[in-house]
């Protein structure tokens, strides 16, 4: 089993539900590259970013080059 190490929460000023969960996986993710972690289990409700990152398509174009 795995050990918590921290969650976070964002206030964002985005037009969506959709680009909020696109900016909180892409932050989750910048975060764990800082520490430096290999093993992440990432949870969202959004099939759409999911898709996402195992085909990547389905992303926002302001979000592309992020």
């Amino acid at each position: 089993m795995g050990e918590f190490i921290g969650a976070f929460s964002t206030f964002l000023e985005v037009q969506s539900a959709l680009v909020a969960e696109f900016y909180g996986v892409i932050h989750a993710m910048e975060e764990a590259q800082k520490m430096e972690l290999t093993n992440v289990w990432l949870e969202c409700d959004s099939a759409l970013v999911c898709d996402a990152f195992t085909a990547r398509t389905n992303v926002p174009w302001m979000l592309c080059n992020r």
